[in-house]
């Protein structure tokens, strides 16, 4: 059965005295998550903010990443889904 779908995430990002910190957040039409990330800079390094953005906003999104997966395993659990050994840490098994 076909399916596609489209969620949309909303990336913020607020840097103050070399802390960077990002806010993301993604909506799937059903629920609405937000993952956070922080980066900051050595006083010592130069300042270049797009590094804390990156850094930042690459952390919010494994944030995200990392519920998305929880949300995902619980649900597969909740299917009584049940395989020949383990399942993978992360996906559906092969």
């Amino acid at each position: 059965m076909p399916h596609t779908g489209e969620w949309k995430v909303r990336l913020h990002l607020f840097e103050d005295g070399g802390t960077t910190k990002a806010r993301a957040v993604i909506d799937t039409g059903t629920r609405e998550l937000t993952g956070h990330g922080v980066a900051h800079r050595n006083p010592a390094d130069t300042d270049v903010p797009e590094i804390g953005d990156e850094l930042a906003a690459g952390r919010a999104m494994q944030d995200l990443g990392r519920q998305l997966v929880e949300i995902a395993e619980r649900d597969i659990e909740g299917t009584g889904a049940t395989g020949p050994g383990p399942r993978p840490a992360v996906g559906w098994p092969a």
